[in-house]
């Protein structure tokens, strides 16, 4: 029976989840670095991804929304939120009205002490008002918040590239030595008026990229200016400049981050699809031009949008043999490479919103200056080739009870097809079970598609995913998954064709409290490989990884955090010796009370047989970056951290890292080698709030 809740009983009711709701903001913190972790399963597919998932997840966290006012499209911007629970958010504040306070998130049907912790990060608890302030040119120069922030790491080493050499030398190898200094160095500007008007300015040099100096004069090596207009009038979104897209479940259409496989099932759901600003320093998944969403009707919204850009490749006569997507013009190679080749893009999006039915057509037709013809190899026969591309899908989602059916169906210019679809069952409770399966046609070819997947293109694949989350006890969550998947053709470092394999997690979260969080995963994957014994020819045969996580978030006093990390890893080829490894990590966080400093220092100790066990491992990092080293032989790692608020304007923050190998004299290769075994850096940022 549904009734609206008496405002005694209401507050009663909050005040008995006040104890376990008690929390500091040190812990909160641990919170969002956890949640981060979880959210990434450290894909070999998806590194270049990272920054833009981080970019946006410290943005939401940064600007939190008032979550009495919120819309299903801003809590769909949540991946940990699924979409049962975000009706039962709405459904919450339409039927007892406003949530004072994080102590009421818990009454929302279905929510979880998980997922409440990590919400809480990213909304305030503001009443609406009568009335907002009218985006007028007085209200936005007004109102609006204004951010500008620098960072430069700086490292107590010499790598070889940056070596002195004569020069006739340089002269002879000309590639053998950067082109700039060995400082990294990014400036960012931004203003933002409310969720409706966001202008800002990126640039980046890189580590030995020139700066106002040889082939570059500008200064940065790169500049991203946007701007993005939201929700003004009948326009959902109006984008000038760098902008991302993403549409449907990305198999025409996604050039932002995609989180594919993870421990939290819905993050498997592409909710924030749409125009979005392009303000991270990626330098390569990005569009440049204009982009727009318009409200044809209450439930019907086209977008439509155009691009114009110059991009880094390798070009031998009339053809482009590679994409370069690292962003690096380092060398006079690289400078040879930059801005020679251009791509016109063209395309919409038609959407209907229903009350049981969510649907849309993509059409995206690109054409580039010269013919795209990768250097033919064993496993990229199929790759994408051509001049013009041409790519049409439609993606659905059905609602029936607690059933959710959804997926896209895709077509490339020569009628091949990618598929993917899913079924969800959600009753009532915190239980979740998903089956998906994909099929990626052998010859489907897509410039800017990005999807759920074990390779890293839609692309010849297939596969079965089956995954379940549920709360076990009150205090335990059980999350995990099972995908089998099949490659038609040859991969990379697989020459056989008809290959399958296997990859799954079991992952149990603790948290009695917020003051204790713990949880142990296992991850097992058999795929196929190429190998080659010592004394035989190149075979396939199946390559096994196994990897152990035990992680605990401690706060047993106010201000104070500890934190405990094991990783192992067991990796084999069939029959063959193993390669195996550990790393054991211990941080330590704690927030003065009179003077506003906070301190992070963490210590890591990693013993791994060779390259092929190393070992990744979140680490806390300035503002707007992601750090995930990895370690392979023999070593510790120490990193210190230390924030600075010295008013609500300036912030300063600095990271020094330090990395010791017990196992080695020489560090890297190449250009990149460091006569030695220690290397260390410092990292500083500054941001003035005005």
């Amino acid at each position: 029976m549904k009734y609206k809740m008496n405002k005694r009983w209401k507050t009663m009711l909050i005040a008995c989840f006040s104890i376990c709701f008690s929390v500091n903001n040190i812990f909160a913190q641990a919170v969002w670095e956890n949640m981060v972790e979880q959210l990434l399963i450290h894909d070999e597919n998806s590194t270049q991804q990272w920054d833009n998932l981080m970019e946006d997840l410290t943005e939401l966290k940064e600007n939190p929304i008032p979550i009495n006012l919120a819309t299903k499209k801003q809590l769909e911007r949540f991946p940990f939120l699924s979409d049962q629970l975000i009706e039962n958010i709405l459904y919450y504040l339409y039927k007892n009205g406003p949530i004072i306070s994080d102590k009421e998130l818990m009454m929302v049907e279905n929510m979880d002490i998980q997922t409440a912790r990590c919400l809480k990060l990213f909304i305030t608890f503001q009443l609406p008002e009568k009335e907002e302030n009218k985006p007028t040119l007085k209200n936005i120069l007004k109102y609006g918040k204004q951010e500008l922030s620098t960072r430069v790491d700086i490292p107590f080493y010499t790598r070889a590239g940056y070596q002195s050499y004569t020069s006739d030398f340089i002269l002879e190898n000309p590639n053998k030595r950067y082109l700039g200094y060995a400082f990294y160095h990014n400036m960012r500007y931004s203003f933002r008026y409310s969720d409706k008007v966001y202008v800002g300015l990126t640039a980046e040099k890189d580590a030995g990229e020139p700066f106002f100096a040889g082939n570059n004069k500008k200064g940065y090596d790169y500049y991203s200016p946007y701007l993005l207009i939201k929700n003004i009038g009948k326009f959902q979104a109006l984008a000038l400049g760098n902008y991302k897209l993403n549409y449907g479940y990305g198999l025409v259409m996604n050039n932002d981050f995609s989180l594919g496989k993870t421990a939290m099932l819905s993050t498997l759901e592409n909710k924030a699809r749409g125009i979005k600003k392009h303000s991270s320093t990626d330098e390569y998944n990005y569009f440049q031009g204009i982009a727009a969403s318009y409200h044809l009707t209450n439930r019907w919204t086209s977008d439509v949008f155009y691009s114009y850009r110059s991009m880094d490749g390798n070009i031998d006569n009339r053809f482009i043999t590679s994409l370069k997507e690292d962003g690096y013009h380092r060398i006079p190679r690289d400078f040879e490479k930059k801005n020679n080749v251009y791509n016109h893009l063209i395309g919409s999006n038609i959407h209907y919103n229903g009350k049981n039915i969510e649907t849309g057509l993509t059409a995206v037709y690109n054409v580039f200056n010269k013919v795209l013809n990768p250097s033919i190899r064993p496993y990229n026969k199929f790759y994408s080739r051509g001049k013009d591309f041409f790519n049409m899908g439609v993606n659905y989602k059905f609602f029936w009870r607690q059933l959710v059916l959804l997926g896209e169906t895709a077509l490339d210019k020569r009628g091949r097809l990618a598929t993917l679809n899913m079924l969800r069952y959600s009753p009532k409770g915190s239980f979740q079970l998903v089956v998906m399966n994909r099929f990626y046609d052998v010859a489907y070819q897509s410039i800017y598609a990005r999807s759920i997947g074990e390779g890293s293109l839609v692309q010849n694949e297939s596969g079965l995913y089956i995954g379940l989350e549920t709360n076990i006890l009150k205090s335990f969550k059980l999350s995990t998954y099972g995908d089998f998947f099949y490659f038609p053709w040859k991969k990379y470092q697989m020459t056989k064709n008809g290959t399958t394999g296997f990859d799954g997690i079991i992952q149990i979260n603790y948290s009695p409290s917020y003051e204790l969080d713990m949880f142990i995963k296992y991850r097992y994957k058999n795929k196929y490989k190429d190998f080659t014994p010592d004394d035989g020819e190149k075979t396939t045969i199946p390559y096994i990884q196994q990897k152990w996580k035990y992680q605990v978030s401690y706060s047993p006093m106010d201000k104070l955090l500890l934190k405990t990390v094991i990783d192992m890893v067991h990796n084999a080829y069939q029959q063959q010796d193993p390669s195996k490894g550990i790393l054991i990590s211990q941080s330590i966080g704690y927030k003065f009370k009179k003077f506003p400093l906070q301190l992070d220092t963490s210590a890591a100790w990693f013993y791994t047989d060779d390259y092929a066990s190393r070992i990744s491992i979140y680490e806390k990092g300035l503002l707007y970056s992601f750090s995930v080293p990895s370690f392979y032989g023999q070593g510790e790692r120490f990193t210190m951290n230390a924030r600075y608020e010295l008013n609500e304007h300036l912030i300063f923050q600095a990271k020094y890292a330090l990395t010791h190998y017990r196992d080695r004299n020489v560090i890297g290769s190449d250009l990149e080698q460091i006569n030695g075994n220690m290397k260390n850096d410092l990292y500083l940022q500054l941001r003035l709030k005005f």
